[in-house]
């Protein structure tokens, strides 16, 4: 490991060591909520302040979370600190979403004593036990002098492979020991590259495929691996889908974008998708989402590219693996000449030109019921976002409407939980408007959601950035109602919720709050959020009976054998009851 200091290290204490092994490692955003289990890292966070920021957060699932953002935009690691026992249990949640979004993070615990171990001490949990099927890696520092080598292993946990969260808990006096011990800078380590061998084999295949689908997904791309994978695709005009909520990977705009496959699909490129006669999955992991529950690509060939070789072939048998670094796979193929029929044409563009209409088709804005269009909305908002914005998405039904109407461009980044965390979506604003305060950030987000989480706001005011926040409001936590209703039509049982004014919400705090409830109020309302240069609430209130993009609750009512009532409207449709 390459050591910093070359004369012999000064006395430190272990929460100055720490702090500076942050910095070390390159880790310059931390977001907390201050603990006495870790207050020596606070002070020594307080003489590293000029080259670490502290963000300091109002919820430990909140701080989690804008950690877990910063880590997907940034594809490097931002550090989360917690106190003990109950702030433990609070930031796990955003350890889950990491995890399973393959997100590189560093999640620090304050811990008890080392001395107390064993004796259910105040607050003492072990965290080897709780978070191991959580995190890529759990350790704890009971030996300062061992800081600096555990924070640079934890960060090559956590960046290298598939990405991940990596937990390390903090014994309390650990931190006040005072060591001699030399600073451990970053390593650079040389990625997997793509056997030249098995590029070929995924051009033949290629060759002899008519309806191949490229699927992307996964994390840590940077801007030269996306555009060579772009540059890949479009040559060899291949359709391309994206991966559950992975929409920052792809231009939107680009003619053979054909739109995601996950939760809330276009059924209709769904069914194409098993026409597909080749997967092209790079970088996805072919979860449960993509996979529509596992039954999507059971007879289809597959070429799975994927960094970790434990991921290739773990649910679907791929007719060819290949391991490599998701940016040098793309560096690796960007040159490849197309095999060109006819003229200069593919034989599959014809399939290519089919899907990217059935996307187009799909983005028509139908004509809802209801005063409020939260189509017409989207494809308002699509032309009201700055060209570099960043979307941040919480879980829900209400997080169908942007991916459905909405092509996100090239600049653009729409980022959310693929683990249907609610209560991300505000957080991840903050912490991603924190990161680029110059660039506009918007966060969609349902009323249950908001009311997880949305005190998160607070942080926002107190390190003065200006966030838009969607909050949709049904009145319901529509997506438990959505299959309540398919299972037990009309027995609406624990999904109904009672709401605040959001926007005299946001105004409590000093910020700016709208109401929406007709479809040309919209646009205005953002345009004046925008000027505020406050953080924004734009409180959408929908109609409750559209319970998805594509169904009323009346629709599935039917489909379940229920009778079909009439599609409520207006103000009386919101005293539907129901949940995102």
């Amino acid at each position: 490991m390459p050591v910093i200091q070359k004369s012999q290290p000064a006395l430190r204490s272990g929460g100055r060591v720490l702090a500076d092994a942050l910095v070390a490692q390159g880790i310059d955003h931390v977001f907390a909520v201050p603990g006495e289990s870790y207050l020596d890292v606070l002070d020594g966070l307080y003489a590293d302040s000029k080259l670490v920021k502290l963000v300091t957060c109002r919820f430990e699932a909140g701080a989690v979370n804008m950690a877990e953002a910063y880590g997907k935009l940034t594809g490097r690691p931002a550090a989360a600190f917690v106190t003990r026992g109950p702030g433990a249990c609070h930031g796990a949640i955003g350890v889950h979403i990491a995890f399973q979004d393959s997100t590189p993070l560093l999640l620090f615990v304050g811990q008890i004593p080392f001395g107390e171990t064993d004796r259910e001490s105040f607050q003492e949990v072990d965290y080897r036990r709780m978070f191991a099927p959580l995190a890529k890696w759990v350790t704890q520092i009971d030996d300062a002098a061992r800081i600096p080598e555990l924070i640079a292993h934890a960060v090559d946990v956590a960046t290298s492979g598939r990405p991940g969260p990596v937990v390390i808990a903090l014994s309390e006096e650990m931190q006040r020991h005072m060591v001699a011990v030399a600073d451990i800078g970053r390593a650079d380590v040389a990625v997997a590259y793509p056997d030249p061998a098995a590029i070929a084999k995924m051009m033949a295949l290629l060759a002899k495929s008519e309806k191949p689908l490229a699927i992307l997904g996964g994390t840590r791309w940077t801007e030269p691996g996306r555009a060579a994978i772009a540059t890949f695709l479009k040559a060899h005009d291949i359709p391309v889908a994206v991966g559950f909520r992975r929409q920052a990977l792809y231009d939107g705009t680009a003619e053979n974008f054909v739109g995601d496959i996950g939760v809330g699909s276009d059924p209709a490129l769904v069914a194409r998708a098993r026409e597909a006669d080749l997967i092209l999955a790079i970088g996805t992991r072919l979860g449960e989402p993509v996979s529509q529950g596992y039954t999507l690509f059971d007879k289809t060939p597959i070429v799975h590219i994927y960094p970790d070789a434990g991921e290739i072939g773990r649910v679907f048998r791929p007719t060819l693996g290949i391991v490599s670094e998701l940016n040098a796979f793309a560096a690796g193929v960007v040159k490849l000449k197309p095999a060109l029929k006819g003229a200069n044409a593919q034989p599959w563009s014809a399939w290519t030109q089919e899907l990217r209409a059935l996307r187009q088709k799909g983005r028509e804005v139908p004509s809802y019921a209801g005063t409020l269009n939260l189509a017409d909305a989207m494809r308002s908002l699509e032309t009201l976002m700055t060209p570099d914005a960043i979307i941040t998405c919480d879980a829900g039904n209400f997080a169908t409407w942007a991916p459905r109407f909405i092509n996100f461009a090239d600049g653009q980044r729409f980022i959310g939980p693929t683990n249907g965390a609610m209560g991300y979506a505000v957080p991840a604003a903050v912490g991603a408007k924190i990161a680029f305060p110059e660039r506009q950030v918007i966060g969609l987000v349902g009323d249950g959601g908001f009311l997880m989480t949305g005190q998160e706001i607070a942080t926002a005011f107190h390190h003065g950035v200006a966030p838009i926040i969607l909050v949709f409001n049904n009145q319901m936590f529509g997506t438990i109602r959505m299959y309540q209703e398919g299972r037990y039509p009309g027995r609406v049982s624990g999904t109904a919720l009672t709401n605040p004014d959001f926007a005299k919400f946001i105004e409590a705090f000093g910020g700016h709050g709208e109401i929406v409830e007709h479809t040309a109020d919209f646009a205005p309302a953002f345009a004046r959020a925008v000027a505020s240069g406050k953080p924004a609430v734009i409180e959408l209130r929908m109609n409750p009976e559209q319970i998805t993009t594509r169904a009323t609750i009346a629709d599935l009512r039917e489909a379940a054998g229920g009778t079909k009532k009439p599609a409520k409207r207006g103000a009386a449709a919101r005293k539907v009851t129901g949940r995102k």
